[in-house]
């Protein structure tokens, strides 16, 4: 396996969740890079299901090791609480999850600043899930923020929460007023005992692991679109959630990269604010988001939902580069005759009762179509849509695991989108338990 990337293709919620739990079986390693308790992956098995936020799926391993990267920020009430709810599930995680010390930390205060900034915005609010990703890492960037590793340093870590609260303070006046900096301290009084077991240097640890050709799984959270540099600015999550956030929150070695996985739902969805291209207003979009169970893991927030859209997923690849090497041959060589490109289609069951669907192709402006999807917001809001119509299989495909016992009109939907983007299509999801995947050759 050596080191495999999983990453979200379209504005998250695509169901990366399942992949990485059938990868983490194999794995010795696996590693959350960027984000925080923002995320969310549901995995069904045996019935029961489990929630993820912060933690990464390989703790459904249990001879698998777990680490939170320099690049995550750690709420860490939401780190002691989701360690609890897997042990009253009957997961054992001793001894198997690590933070880096070089993580920062996502304070009480920091979520608290998270609701005051998406009043602050009003009606142009991002839609964030208020739980201070986007301020923690705010902190980070000024170089105000608080590191895991500084918790043990009573000294410096009160020194530096008191100055982050004061300088809220002064931006916010009374409207922080419900915020203790003595009640968070105090809670870290008891954190900094408890922390100890958890919180490493992780770059030994990561050092050894690719030295040793340890099969590593890279668990990205949220998806491109939803990038810092390259998503819809400004409706986008603070951090770097695409193959560039895996080697800086990781520290990856970029010659040892076996796979790049793009995960792509099989229709489109986003929650929160921000552009949503194919978008459907209307039964189809409620249909979309009732049969698919269109609802955060995290949030609760009904998420929008629309037709593929092809030019996101293209402009995904181009950014993610979806690789599958087959062997441990040198990465950044460039491409090799036997790579190819490494998509999982998820949730194709949901679209099972539609009489026709439509994929979107291409983004026409004044007739031309665009090149690649706009940085531009202001154009993006004036693309003309070109879709294809395909029909529908109407018939159920929960639960299958064999392709060719696909309706052959959900084949020609999968072979659509290969062509039309160039990709392999290495799984495609057919359901929400643990097996309902189909893996092809």
């Amino acid at each position: 396996m050596s080191t495999t990337i999983v990453l979200g293709a379209q504005w998250g919620d695509e169901g990366k969740g399942k992949l990485m739990d059938i990868l983490s079986a194999q794995a010795n390693l696996s590693a959350r890079c960027a984000g925080g308790n923002n995320a969310g992956h549901t995995i069904v098995v045996d019935g029961t299901k489990y929630h993820f936020h912060l933690l990464p799926l390989g703790l459904m391993n249990p001879s698998c090791m777990n680490l939170l990267g320099s690049g995550v920020v750690v709420h860490v009430p939401s780190f002691f609480h989701e360690l609890e709810q897997l042990h009253r599930q009957g997961i054992n995680t001793e001894g198997r999850i690590v933070i880096s010390d070089r993580a920062h930390i996502a304070l009480d205060l920091h979520q608290l600043v998270d609701g005051l900034e998406e009043v602050e915005l009003g009606k142009a609010n991002i839609g964030t899930t208020k739980k201070g990703i986007g301020p923690a890492y705010s902190s980070k960037a000024s170089r105000s923020g608080v590191r895991m590793g500084d918790i043990f340093d009573e000294e410096v870590f009160e020194r530096r929460l008191r100055a982050l609260a004061e300088g809220y303070r002064k931006r916010f006046g009374d409207l922080l007023k419900g915020y203790d900096v003595e009640g968070e301290l105090q809670r870290f009084k008891t954190f900094r005992s408890q922390l100890r077991e958890y919180v490493v240097d992780a770059m030994p640890l990561m050092a050894s692991a690719q030295t040793s050709n340890a099969n590593i799984l890279v668990e990205g959270a949220n998806a491109i679109m939803l990038d810092l540099d390259y998503g819809t600015y400004p409706f986008v999550t603070s951090s770097s959630t695409g193959i560039g956030g895996a080697f800086t929150g990781l520290g990856l070695n970029p010659f040892k990269i076996k796979e790049i996985v793009g995960v792509v739902k099989a229709y489109t969805t986003r929650v929160g604010s921000g552009p949503l291209p194919t978008e459907q207003l209307n039964d189809i979009g409620e249909k979309l988001q009732e049969v698919g169970k269109e609802f955060g893991v995290t949030t609760g927030r009904r998420r929008r939902c629309g037709w593929l859209d092809l030019v996101v997923v293209k402009y995904s690849t181009a950014m993610n580069y979806y690789t599958s090497s087959g062997g441990s041959e040198d990465f950044c060589a460039g491409r090799l005759a036997d790579e190819q490109d490494s998509i999982n289609l998820t949730k194709i069951d949901v679209l099972d009762s539609f009489p026709e669907l439509k994929i979107a192709t291409e983004y026409l402006v004044d007739g031309h179509a665009l090149e690649s999807f706009p940085a531009n917001l202001a154009v993006l809001e004036k693309v003309e849509i070109k879709y294809a119509t395909l029909p529908g299989w109407q018939t159920s495909t929960t639960g299958m695991t064999n392709y060719y016992d696909l309706p052959v009109n959900a084949r020609k939907y999968v072979e659509f989108i290969e062509e039309a983007v160039g990709v392999k299509i290495k799984s495609i999801g057919t359901g929400p338990g643990r097996g309902d995947i189909i893996l092809r050759s």
